[in-house]
């Protein structure tokens, strides 16, 4: 028997059975469909992290108070920087173009008889430049704001439109802590980066922030939460990140520990990065469990059918059939249901990643090695836990076979 009738052989056996031949392919369906889609959302979520890291800007750096240790073991937030630390960064570092100092609160604004919860950013007129940003109506506060501590007041837009609506907020008065403030400007939407949603925040100079809500908390001067930089490309991220260093050990006097950390977003890329990698591992590591499942139930299928199929395999090698034309016909029908399975398990697989990507912000990511891996391996373990089912058919005594039909 050549390798061809062996194979419609196979297909008309499989047939036959057809109930049977789809609930030994459901295992692997299932092993390749959870292999696929996991390894898929898992490239999806670390792109769309990416992405979210990318939108702060390549050259863009973060200070912030204390260190690692002093970050992990304490729960309030080291007072370490000041405003003068960022205005000497501006003006002593030579690889830095802009740099901006933000001091936030949580206060409740009170626009006529609506209320909201939400984040007082005092920053200064940099951070339109540092943080990409650029006004949909007004202006932006200017150093004269700052210099004067004036009571002004720039909204995001979902933040200008929960208090007003329809209605033009640019000269309108609004209340934050018992403060009145006008509105100058409205910001465009930008959407939320790594949970910081400036499109819900309210704006103020940062002098006005510190005298009239949060006030001044720090002996060494205006503190604030956090320290933004813009180096001048990205090649200069990193001698910027040196120089700043130094400059902050010469100006906090440190001769042990820093007090404060520099993050760069190649920082923050290689940690997402190595996390979701991991997340993605760990995720199909599980997935390929119903592989393995699949695999035994294939095997159990086929040992169920070498006893069925006693009296067959005896009457065929009584007319000349050889152990090699029974091992090949058991092995064809075990690979089959399972490259049949790992093809319907891509299909389900590929499905479920764009149903997740249509109904979350993940991205669609269909890996070519991940489906080519996937049915590889679903075709390998079909041959693999076919071979013990195909060898017992092999090796049935013809004459015992046909007797104990």
């Amino acid at each position: 028997m050549n390798f061809l009738e062996s194979i419609q052989m196979a297909g008309k056996t499989l047939l036959s059975n057809k109930l049977r031949s789809a609930l030994t392919m459901l295992g692997i369906v299932i092993g390749n469909a959870s292999v696929i889609a996991m390894i898929g959302i898992g490239e999806g979520g670390q792109k769309f992290v990416n992405k979210q890291l990318e939108s702060l800007g390549p050259n863009v750096l973060f200070v912030i108070p204390g260190n690692q240790e002093t970050q992990r073991i304490s729960r309030e937030v080291p007072r370490t920087l000041v405003l003068e630390d960022a205005v000497a960064i501006a003006t002593q570092v030579p690889t830095v173009a802009e740099v901006t100092a933000e001091l936030n609160s949580r206060q409740v604004v009170t626009y006529g008889n609506r209320n909201t919860d939400v984040n007082i950013v005092g920053t200064t007129p940099s951070f339109l430049i540092v943080r990409d940003f650029e006004p949909a109506q007004g202006r932006f506060f200017t150093d004269v704001d700052i210099k004067r501590s004036n009571q002004v007041v720039v909204l995001g837009a979902d933040l200008a439109e929960r208090l007003f609506g329809n209605t033009n907020p640019v000269g309108q008065q609004l209340r934050i802590k018992n403060a009145s403030f006008q509105v100058i400007g409205v910001l465009k939407g930008k959407g939320a980066s790594l949970g910081v949603n400036y499109d819900e925040a309210a704006l103020i100079p940062i002098i006005t922030a510190a005298n009239r809500i949060v006030g001044q908390t720090s002996p060494y001067g205006l503190e604030v939460t956090y320290i933004v930089v813009s180096a001048k490309n990205a090649d200069s991220v990193d001698a910027a990140e040196f120089q700043m260093t130094n400059l902050l050990r010469q100006r906090h006097k440190i001769t042990g520990e820093d007090d404060f950390t520099i993050r760069s977003q190649k920082d923050a890329l290689q940690t997402v990065g190595q996390i979701s990698s991991a997340l993605t591992a760990m995720l199909a590591a599980i997935a390929g469990i119903s592989l393995f499942v699949g695999g035994i139930g294939i095997m159990n299928i086929m040992l169920v059918s070498v006893t069925e199929r006693t009296q067959e395999i005896g009457l065929r090698k009584a007319i000349g059939a050889t152990e090699q034309d029974i091992l090949l016909q058991f092995i064809i029908e075990a690979v089959i249901v399972s490259a049949i399975g790992g093809l319907v398990g891509t299909s389900v697989g590929v499905s479920g990643i764009m149903l997740v990507a249509a109904l979350t912000p993940l991205e669609a990511a269909i890996s070519p090695v991940a489906i080519t891996m996937a049915v590889g391996v679903s075709g390998g373990i079909g041959l693999f836990f076919g071979v013990i089912p195909a060898r017992r058919a092999a090796k049935l005594d013809p004459i015992v076979a046909l007797r104990s039909a």
